[in-house]
């Protein structure tokens, strides 16, 4: 039997398995969320769940016990907020229509905008709401990640107003309750300590007239070096100066280290290297792999060449690029072997897609108590089909 993020594999429950699928530890979940709560009682902040990270809904009532609510990037996640999680529910996107704003008013707590010119349009609109909370997003144009597609701050980023913009529009944005600034990506507390001193040091004029402050997400929380005291130390320290009630929203530390993506290989070929072909695909099931890009971790392989027999994952659709990396294992790769990638629970579901018509994963739970899955979807060809038209 082999442990791998908190979840024991038995060789038949493998073979129960249809892959590929995607198997989420709830137990390994709750842990986190315990975490989440000792943050929020210490510090006296709130942890909203963001959805572009982890929208498994089946385990909202799981998640609704420890966090107050959802953060939201669009109308279907705000509705999935509002009808699965309750709780306070906050929106934010680059650019809002017409048509997406008149069904945000009816569902979310906090609105943060993304310039003032979005405010100004949509004021009006919002004099019929009066509950709702209005933020105007910033660019502390302070960059704390070394990955431009996640960078926030980057040069000529969209996202935020910059210190000069929000200096020529001042007036536009009067009636706003609160501030929002994001751009860390998977960083420790000592990235926020840098980038909070220069919101305060730019957008500290503000505080006086707001009431809430969102410190946004990429707060690796979760992670087992991560410093969770000094994040208490500074939010405390914060709060106690400027009497602000503040959120985070990490989306990637909810679901850290709880999910496993199983697969199984279906052919093994060579060309000047041992190829295995999969069930499974970076770009369609994983696609953070070539994103960011990254490499990730495989249940007993190793870097190539490190063990006896190594293999190019690759995966099933017709995409060149569609491939995992290369890996290193104790004995030769056959057809019909699992294969188990490791932290796939975060920014797989919510990014997958159905490119080639390749089959969505199935979704697992699993629970280590009973130290059984349970089955919570297949996919089929009806959702490939509906997606089309």
């Amino acid at each position: 039997m082999e442990q791998f993020g908190g979840i024991n594999f038995a060789k038949n429950e493998l073979a129960d398995l249809q892959t590929p699928c995607y198997v989420v530890n709830e137990t390994q979940l709750e842990r986190n969320l315990q975490l989440l709560k000792y943050v929020q009682e210490k510090a006296e902040c709130k942890i909203l769940l963001a959805f572009k990270g982890f929208a498994m809904w089946s385990l909202a009532p799981l998640v609704r016990k420890y966090l107050p609510g959802t953060s939201a990037s669009s109308v279907s996640e705000a509705k999935l907020g509002h009808e699965m999680y309750g709780g306070e529910l906050h929106v934010y996107a680059p650019a809002f229509s017409d048509k997406d704003m008149e069904e945000h008013v009816k569902l979310a707590n906090h609105i943060v905008f993304n310039s003032p010119g979005q405010f100004k349009r949509f004021k009006p609109l919002l004099t019929a709401y009066p509950n709702i909370q209005t933020a105007i997003r910033v660019n502390p144009e302070h960059s704390e990640t070394d990955t431009p597609i996640y960078d926030p701050s980057g040069k000529y980023s969209r996202l935020g107003t910059t210190l000069k913009n929000l200096l020529n529009h001042i007036d536009d944005i009067d009636g706003i309750t609160g501030l929002h600034f994001h751009n860390l990506c998977e960083l420790n507390a000592d990235a926020l300590e840098r980038t909070l001193a220069v919101v305060v040091e730019k957008f500290g004029f503000l505080f006086k007239r707001l009431s809430w402050i969102n410190f946004g997400g990429g707060h690796h929380i979760t992670r087992s070096d991560y410093d969770l005291e000094r994040l208490i130390r500074i939010i405390k320290a914060f709060k106690s100066k400027h009497k602000l009630e503040v959120y985070l929203e990490p989306g990637e530390a909810i679901a850290l280290n709880t999910g496993v993506l199983v697969s199984t290989v279906e052919d093994v070929i060579y060309n000047e290297t041992n190829i295995a072909i999969l069930d499974t695909s970076a770009t369609a099931h994983m696609p953070d792999v070539l994103e960011m890009p990254y490499r990730p971790y495989v249940l007993n392989a190793e870097e190539a060449h490190i063990k006896e027999h190594t293999y190019r994952l690759g995966g099933v659709t017709c995409l060149a690029g569609d491939v995992i990396g290369d890996y290193s294992f104790d004995r030769p790769l056959t057809l019909g072997d699992r294969l188990i990638f490791g932290d796939m629970a975060h920014y797989t579901m919510v990014k997958n897609n159905t490119f080639n018509g390749v089959r969505l994963p199935s979704i697992y739970i699993y629970n280590e108590e009973t130290e059984k899955c349970r089955a919570v979807k297949h996919f089929s060809y009806e959702d490939y089909k509906n997606r089309l038209s």
